[in-house]
């Protein structure tokens, strides 16, 4: 995947452009010229950066950056808080993304022994585009259960009253099945406080791994547990921006 496609990271060139320094033929003159440096070193023709957390001066004078709206996925790993802190000193999702210069925050929530696709931003509109459940954007989870794994898959797509709410699974497949349980693809609209843990206890199963695979058309993927990138601008242009 080349610089390009990644939200936040874009071409130099495009960037001296959107800020009215030169046109993008012009900075590309600018930056053979040796008169572009990103973070005090001297830059290259088709070098990336983020505006508003990488340094741009061109002759010297630094670059007065535009709002830097940020994209983040991450694999999220078991026995991570997701919250910017946490006062009893516990592990949050903050401590995996050290290397972002940007503060962003997390949209959404996975409980501490939940796994899998979180998101991050500082978009505010972005976020609640994602949280929101009036813009309909489905959640999917791989859970692999304790009990009868084809009957919940069963129940688990008819109402069930949850917190005095009654809720369904708009979709719940039976992945595979063993003796004692089996893996089960749920998909649900909604994101309430472990709806799905609650939602499979109903069902007379128990939940022993549970990790999120997607949102919306958003796909984990083969992202490394504990790993995150930058959404791509059809990924984010996927969700309505």
């Amino acid at each position: 995947m080349g610089d390009e496609s990644i939200v936040g990271k874009q071409r130099l060139q495009k960037i001296l452009s959107a800020h009215g320094v030169a046109s993008r033929r012009e900075a590309e003159r600018l930056i053979q010229d040796g008169r572009v440096f990103v973070n005090d070193s001297i830059a290259v023709l088709g070098q990336s950066a983020l505006c508003g957390v990488d340094r741009i001066t061109v002759d010297g004078v630094p670059l007065a950056c535009k709002e830097q709206f940020v994209y983040i996925m991450m694999n999220k790993p078991r026995g991570y808080l997701t919250t910017m802190t946490d006062d009893r000193g516990r592990s949050t999702v903050m401590e995996l993304l050290q290397d972002i210069n940007i503060r962003v925050y997390p949209i959404g929530r996975l409980d501490l022994n939940t796994e899998g696709l979180l998101l991050f931003t500082n978009d505010g509109e972005f976020a609640n585009s994602v949280a929101h459940p009036s813009f309909n954007k489905t959640k999917t989870y791989q859970v692999r259960v304790r009990g009868n794994a084809s009957e919940a898959v069963q129940l688990l797509t008819k109402p069930i009253e949850v917190d005095g709410r009654m809720v369904r699974a708009v979709k719940a497949e039976l992945i595979s099945e063993s003796a004692k349980g089996g893996v089960l693809e749920i998909t649900i609209n909604e994101g309430r406080n472990r709806q799905i843990r609650k939602m499979c206890t109903q069902t007379g199963v128990a939940v022993l791994k549970l990790k999120r695979i997607s949102i919306g058309e958003l796909k984990l993927g083969t992202l490394e547990t504990g790993k995150w990138r930058y959404l791509t601008t059809k990924e984010v242009k996927a969700f309505g921006k």
